[in-house]
């Protein structure tokens, strides 16, 4: 860039209640950057455009891939950006895909492109998430206060909560969910898998659909061993093979996102590893069948979208 020289990004995007948060990114002339978050109320949005800014409504990924590389990463965001909704599990920096991944996600979808809604409806979605009372983007948040320029002399280093994570599992599918399962300390094995998951949970689920019934589950190591497989096969439980890489086409992802939200949206948010669990377990009950059906009917959509865009990343 040229000395003196400036350049800008403005975006709206939504916040809370009847307020917009007005997102602009400014690079100055001795290369400073600045990224500015100011509430907007309802009545000045119209004066605000009509300043010839011409502001574009964006969503977060929009938003994301419009900023240079080395400011999408969360610490380089102002505190406000989280209030307005940008939130840490959201993938603003993807799995990192290669020809080969890209390759055998485009195979997937194109096999699985004449499956219906009501096929699609017989496949339990599974999957492992971790939780924590720490930020969920295994990065320390960079806050510094509001007015200050980013310089390292302006930058605080802060951890709300003592580090504390638990891991859960559950499935979901059309018309019906597994309870949430917490994984106790220690290494999930192929034996504890088949423990704690496939017999008490999975096969229930085998039993009321019948023969249509397909399972998914992940890439982990855990899930290939063979002591699973020889329980799988003893069950009659059919296995969906699913694409490494690729957790933008797993519907159960969003409802990770949701249940995240809902638990720091308590009006008393955990504090400690049991709290933690009671509200991951709570809110887990409390999400509404109707959005988890609306996900796993979206595969129709999924499958698409990775054709579409050659085995890419999907805005899932």
């Amino acid at each position: 860039m040229l000395p003196g020289s400036s350049t800008s990004l403005t975006a709206l995007f939504h916040g809370c209640g009847s307020h917009l948060k007005l997102l602009e990114y400014v690079v100055d002339g001795t290369g400073e950057v600045v990224l500015e978050v100011r509430r907007l109320q309802k009545t000045d949005i119209s004066s605000y455009q009509q300043k010839g800014t011409g502001a574009p409504q964006l969503n977060r990924w929009q938003i994301s891939f419009l900023l240079p590389q080395e400011s999408r990463s969360p610490e380089k965001l102002l505190p406000d950006v989280w209030g307005g909704g940008l939130y840490a599990r959201i993938p603003v920096v993807c799995v990192p895909l290669t020809r080969q991944h890209r390759t055998a996600r485009l195979q997937w979808c194109r096999k699985h492109h004449n499956w219906t809604e009501q096929d699609w409806a017989c496949v339990l979605f599974s999957d492992e998430s971790r939780f924590s009372l720490s930020s969920d983007c295994r990065r320390q948040l960079i806050w510094r206060e509001s007015g200050t320029a980013y310089r390292p002399e302006n930058i605080q280093e802060k951890d709300r909560y003592p580090t504390c994570s638990i891991m859960v599992w559950a499935g979901i599918m059309i018309n019906g969910r597994t309870r949430l399962h917490v994984v106790a300390n220690g290494t999930m094995t192929g034996q504890r898998y088949i423990d704690e998951v496939l017999l008490p949970h999975v096969r229930l689920f085998r039993g009321a659909v019948g023969d249509k019934f397909v399972f998914m589950d992940g890439n982990a190591i855990c899930h290939r061993t063979l002591v699973v497989q020889d329980c799988l096969d003893s069950e009659g439980i059919q296995r969906l093979v699913w694409p490494v890489r690729s957790p933008d086409l797993n519907p159960i992802e969003n409802m990770w996102d949701d249940l995240g939200r809902q638990v720091a949206g308590r009006n008393y948010p955990p504090t400690n590893k049991n709290t933690l669990i009671r509200a991951l377990t709570e809110e887990w009950d409390k999400l509404p069948q109707q959005l988890l059906d609306n996900v796993v009917q979206s595969m129709v959509r999924r499958v698409e979208c990775c054709i579409t865009l050659h085995g890419g990343h999907i805005p899932y």
